[in-house]
């Protein structure tokens, strides 16, 4: 009989080899080493239930997990490499252990199938990295803080990408903290949803060995216990797909600031400029300083995209329980995690660095009509009711662009022409700076 603890965990019922593209087509290893740690933290928590349900004794344990401790070891120090030999990381652990340590090794699957096994590590694995995102979150918040309670300058603010209402540069930043608090919420939710463990679940019926789910889970640090349905437990990945959609909405507001600043840093707007350290130039054109780290930021939101449809899409269809099609788990979310943290470095450092123009803004405040509204609530305090108060205005508008005029440059005898209730009050109440004093606006200073 061969061999079948050469390369593969299994072959007993096999005439003959995979072929080469097979193997390959089929084989994890050049995507997935990453997961040889939670591999091995979820095989030393498993050994020691064995242990604790008599299906190993004290010293086979120990012996077990020495000979994981050293793996581990080994391949930290760059001593082990996980090669395409390797079918998966699974394979790739447990062939080392047997190598070491003898048959003793071949007891470590005792009550496990990668089917549970895969999902415990993916599990450990994401949960592990929700909260390193969460970190970077928190990091790219405390620039924007920063940035923004240095600059509390006035610039205009947009609907349609036309010059609304006055705002303040800080309160515009500080806008995108509220979404990445958002997307950190969402983020923690989704590792709260998935803490539960799917050790014990075996293929997808369980084991007819006493085993202790409960300990695992809790060796494990899943809060939940272990998964209530054997099946699920190992069908199941909605807690990628949730992680996915978390980085997809995070990624939505890192290229929606990442747009405004390559609007602000361009001649038309002139609101910023970006360090040099995160633009390009050009090529031909000398002048030129292109903020390639926000477009990137902006261009790979959309592989982000890809990854969460490329997952679902191979999700949607699947019978129950383990199918190979969900191996693709693994690639998309490396992927999307990858564009993710590289995302939110990139921002922090832009924004940590940017320099605003306070000039440019208040410049572009004064040509967009930016106190007409409260133009409008002026004439409401004074008994107009507000949608004739809106047309009065509307009028006014008209007027200063023929006249090649501001509202607050108009004469008191000019503002008289569209409504007798105005009087001399009204400067105050239509200069930039009082206007952000007024009620419930002072939240923007």
């Amino acid at each position: 009989m061969p061999d079948t603890y050469t390369t593969k965990l299994w072959g007993g019922r096999f005439r003959g080899d995979e072929d080469a593209l097979m193997q390959r087509f089929n084989s994890e290893c050049w995507r997935t080493d990453w997961l040889v740690e939670p591999d091995i933290e979820g095989s030393l928590a498993h050994v020691a239930m064995l242990e604790r349900c008599g299906l190993l004794t004290a010293a086979e344990r120990e012996v077990i997990a020495d000979g994981l401790r050293s793996i581990l070891a080994d391949y930290r120090a760059g001593k082990l490499a996980y090669t395409e030999e390797y079918e998966d990381v699974h394979t790739f652990v447990e062939l080392h252990l047997i190598r070491r340590i003898g048959d003793v090794g071949k007891k470590l699957h005792t009550a496990r199938s990668r089917n549970d096994q895969c999902n415990v590590d993916m599990k450990l694995y994401v949960k592990r990295q929700t909260g390193e995102v969460a970190a970077l979150i928190d990091a790219l918040c405390a620039a924007l803080e920063k940035t923004a309670q240095e600059n509390p300058w006035i610039m205009p603010g947009y609907t349609h990408l036309q010059r609304a209402q006055v705002v303040t540069f800080r309160y515009h930043l500080l806008a995108y903290r509220e979404m990445l608090l958002r997307d950190k919420k969402r983020l923690r939710n989704a590792a709260d949803v998935m803490d539960e463990c799917p050790l014990g679940c075996g293929a997808l019926a369980g084991t007819t060995h006493a085993i202790d789910r409960a300990f695992t889970a809790e060796a494990l640090g899943f809060s939940g216990g272990p998964c209530a349905n054997f099946i699920d437990g190992v069908s199941d990945r909605d807690f990628v797909l949730e992680v996915l959609s978390d980085f997809s909405i995070l990624m939505m507001h890192l290229s929606r600031l990442a747009e405004e600043l390559i609007l602000w840093s361009s001649a038309e707007f002139g609101f910023i400029e970006l360090d040099d350290r995160y633009t390009t130039g050009s090529s031909i054109m000398p002048q030129k300083k292109n903020p390639d780290g926000a477009e990137l930021v902006r261009g790979r939101t959309g592989r982000v995209y890809g990854d969460l449809m490329a997952l679902l899409c191979a999700m949607k269809g699947l019978p129950l329980a383990y199918n190979k099609d969900m191996q693709q788990d693994k690639d998309s979310f490396a992927d999307a995690l990858d564009v993710v943290t590289t995302s939110l470095l990139m921002m922090e450092r832009m924004i940590a660095t940017l320099q605003a123009k306070p000039g440019a803004m208040r410049a572009a405040v004064t040509r967009g009509f930016l106190n007409a509204t409260e133009v409008a609530d002026y004439l409401v305090a004074r008994g107009v009711p507000f949608r004739d108060a809106h047309g009065i205005v509307g009028q006014i508008v008209l007027y200063c662009e023929d006249a090649g005029k501001s509202i607050e440059a108009l004469s008191l005898e000019e503002l008289r022409r569209f409504s007798p209730v105005i009087e001399e009050d009204i400067f105050p109440y239509i200069d930039y700076d009082a206007i952000l004093q007024k009620g419930i606006k002072k939240e923007m200073l």
